[in-house]
């Protein structure tokens, strides 16, 4: 086994674009199993526009991260040496490991994945926080009923590609909003949405009076800034808005927020925030269904995967920013 770990710590908490000063690299002793514990080799990594709300300080719906502390993220691994009754060595784990190599864990919030039902990475994606988050945030929050009208932002994303899958197969009508022709492309040629909109050169508003003549009933905002402020001009009647990111603002030392609000009231709609973390209870129920999804093929898995190891993850990371990403951005740490 290798002695050293090496890791990606916070140094410094960003203004605005998070730069290469903001991170250490250290690399650090291996540590040894103690009784109830076990060591995981991580594999791959999460990559989450959520990471960059974890960098900064004050009240938010999870602690932020501290200066000094190795960067949060989830990630899937395989047990290497285990004093814990309830791993052993083979297995392998999905968890909060960290952006690190190794991983000293109790078994706390870790869960066994089975790689021979699906690949590592989708772990992380489809059935992971990722798929559980459009799971949740669609039918929980946004309620769609069969034959209303779905729209969802960053649609090409970890969540929104997911999201569109399933309202689709809950029987709606499907409208993706993604940066590009390659991406726009992907959403209704391999994702089955019914159109998608390319925020980057067209006219938002003008194409939803095109794409949805009655008005959307389900918003799911996954990018915040004006693409939500189209979106609210166009709410139907009673219309749901779930509000589960806003990549567009998490860099911005002067966030956007909603000028077209007043919509909200005119149609009688609502606009609810989701944190995935609220349905933990529910975690296994989710995953169950959308594995069920998986497996009939009526759910498509879509992760992109980046090689480099532990140190590119801020490079990585900016990927996200810079909308390269298809699917669940994921990082490859080191080979199964």
């Amino acid at each position: 086994m290798r002695r050293v770990n090496h890791q990606v710590r916070l140094a410094a908490r960003p203004v605005g674009e998070p730069q290469p000063t903001d991170w250490a690299h250290i690399d650090e002793a291996i540590g040894e199993p103690g009784d109830g514990e076990f060591l995981v080799r991580v594999l791959y990594l999460s990559i989450d526009p959520a990471m960059r709300g974890w960098m900064n300080a004050g009240r938010s719906y999870i602690r932020p991260v501290e200066i000094g502390e190795v960067m949060r993220a989830g990630a899937v691994g395989q047990v290497v040496a285990s004093r814990h009754s309830g791993f052993a060595v083979g297995d392998h784990v999905s968890g909060t490991f960290g952006v690190q190599e190794y991983c000293l864990s109790d078994g706390r919030g870790v869960t066994k994945v089975d790689a021979a039902a699906a690949p590592l990475p989708t772990y992380l994606g489809t059935l992971g926080m990722s798929g559980l988050t459009a799971y949740f945030g669609l039918i929980d929050i946004g309620r769609p009923e069969p034959g209303q009208t779905v729209v969802v932002s960053g649609a090409a994303g970890a969540v929104g590609s997911v999201v569109g899958q399933i309202a689709k197969i809950l029987g709606c009508r499907v409208i993706g909003i993604a940066g590009g022709e390659r991406k726009c492309r992907l959403v209704v040629d391999e994702l089955g949405f019914d159109a998608a909109i390319d925020y980057r050169t067209e006219d938002i508003r003008k194409a939803l009076r095109e794409h949805a003549p009655d008005g959307v009933d389900v918003y799911f905002d996954n990018v915040g800034g004006d693409v939500l402020d189209a979106v609210l001009l166009r709410l139907a009647r009673g219309a749901r808005v779930v509000i589960c990111g806003a990549v567009s603002q998490y860099n911005s030392t002067k966030p956007q927020g909603p000028g077209n609000y007043m919509s909200l009231l005119v149609n009688r709609a609502t606009m609810t925030g989701m944190v995935v973390f609220d349905y933990a209870d529910r975690y296994a129920e989710g995953i169950a269904q959308l594995a069920t999804w998986r497996a009939e093929g009526r759910l498509k898995s879509l992760e992109d995967v980046v090689p480099g190891g532990v140190a590119a993850f801020p490079e990585t990371l900016m990927r996200l920013f810079r909308g390269e990403n298809n699917g669940k951005l994921v990082l490859k740490v080191a080979d199964a």
